[in-house]
């Protein structure tokens, strides 16, 4: 999204203006608990894909001074969509968090069918539950603080660009507090042969007796990737290269870094509704647009292409490979998406500072 601030930072802002997001925050993680988290994040999908649309509808119509150039896509993007409303820090994170808490307080609510520890259960709305919405309001407040401060504090204070998206970094670190708060492992133990093992997932073994006792262990498996349909290397590998290059595809032909990844979060709406072996791409098409806008302005648009596939496929193993250190063993959803956008524009934003490369994308 080119030229847009998607969060005013903290720092430095009016008490009033402040208030306003708190309140809003609040309200916002408890409607991703209510939701749920993936439904609340297919509204993101929705919500940027307007805004972006509207964006590439003003930089078209820009010469008739219908607008001011950017006013609306600023207003349905940055402060809707990826604001204190849908924003995956605030909204989904609540989700995340509900999950969490629910896992433990309330696992007779469990689905059948759902053969992992109901705490990883974000397609599951709760609903009009108010200390599950209580739980997702604080935690969407807590998302929002993580964003803003960070953000405020690269901007404001050393101003210099941040070097990761830290909206990403705040669903990671949010997910990661609910695991502390709630009583799960941070990270969880291997009961194979190590964190990357997922043979016992591939047995379909299950969690062992005497833990399995527990009410919140019952039915669980041993081992609970991800994704059961998108978890080996090579099909983790081509979907990348083939998300990032449609990625980097649609920034080429329209100019927007987030389209693409509002139509992947669009898709999951099929995922939420019971589609078997829809992929989960958002992190590839983002982190392939970014491929392309980095190498676009030296090398031209068919290798910004091809550039593209590349940072893709890159950003899906990275969130393969964070997936099976930081969710397959415990309990709750840590995002491996998040971990893997976070990871891949911090790597951006380093070698853009040291002049490596040309620019750090959308940061």
């Amino acid at each position: 999204m080119d030229g847009i601030v998607l969060q005013v930072p903290v720092v430095g802002m009016a008490w009033e203006e402040f208030a306003l997001l708190f309140i809003t925050a609040l309200a916002g993680g408890a409607f991703g608990a209510a939701l749920g988290a993936l439904p609340a994040f297919v509204f993101t999908g929705f919500v940027v894909f307007l805004g972006e649309g509207i964006a590439i509808l003003e930089r078209e119509i820009a010469g008739l001074d219908v607008v001011a150039a950017g006013d609306l896509a600023t207003g349905v993007t940055g402060v809707i969509g990826f604001g204190a409303v849908t924003g995956p820090h605030i909204a989904f994170a609540g989700g995340v968090a509900a999950s969490a808490y629910a896992g433990k307080k309330y696992p007779e609510m469990k689905p059948e069918g759902w053969d992992y520890h109901f705490g990883k259960d974000i397609l599951y709305a709760f609903g009009t539950k108010p200390d599950i919405l209580a739980v997702g309001a604080v935690f969407g407040v807590v998302g929002m603080l993580i964003t803003q401060l960070a953000n405020g504090l690269f901007i404001n204070v050393m101003e210099t660009t941040p070097p990761t998206d830290f909206i990403a970094v705040s669903v990671v670190a949010t997910a990661l507090l609910a695991r502390l708060a709630f009583g799960y492992p941070l990270v969880g133990k291997p009961r194979g042969s190590g964190y990357l093992d997922m043979s016992l997932f591939e047995s379909e073994t299950p969690y062992p007796e005497a833990e399995g006792e527990k009410r919140e262990h019952v039915g669980r498996l041993a081992t609970e990737p991800w994704l059961p349909h998108q978890y080996e290397w090579s099909g983790v590998t081509v979907i990348g290269l083939v998300g990032g290059i449609l990625g980097g595809y649609i920034w080429i032909q329209t100019g927007s870094i987030f389209l693409g990844y509002a139509i992947s979060a669009m898709s999951l709406l099929f995922l939420n509704l019971g589609v078997e072996k829809i992929p989960v791409t958002h992190h590839i098409t983002l982190v392939g647009a970014v491929g392309a806008v980095v190498f676009d302005p030296v090398a031209g648009s068919v290798v910004a292409l091809l550039a593209a596939g590349v940072f893709g496929a890159a950003s899906g193993l990275l969130g393969e490979l964070t997936q099976r250190l930081f969710y397959a063993h415990s309990g709750t959803h840590v995002d491996p998406p998040a971990m893997a956008i976070a990871l891949a524009m911090l790597g951006v934003g380093i070698l853009a500072l040291l002049g490596v490369l040309p620019n750090a994308g959308y940061l």
